[in-house]
């Protein structure tokens, strides 16, 4: 089984420790490249791939993604025929 999809089934789970470190990979194996939108942006990043977005708020503090992040992620690449 390939890196990608360990990841894969591993954020279907909806795991509480996934962490944005292993979302940016799985995201870049799927094609996603990411973007800051500029020094303004804070902690918003964007994943892009053939005009399909996922925005999200990098987490602070801790490493892993909250819930609703992982919930949004999972529905966008479902939604799109990636997972």
């Amino acid at each position: 089984m390939s890196v990608k999809d360990k990841l894969i089934q591993r954020l279907q789970t909806n795991p509480k420790d996934f962490t944005f470190d292993e979302l940016q990979r799985l995201l870049k194996r799927l094609g996603f490249e990411m973007s800051t939108k500029g020094k303004t942006s804070g902690s918003r990043v964007q994943f892009l791939r053939d005009n399909i977005p996922i925005m999200l708020h990098k987490p602070h503090q801790k490493k892993e993604l909250l819930d609703y992040q992982i919930k949004q992620v999972i529905d966008v690449l479902k939604k799109e025929g990636l997972i």
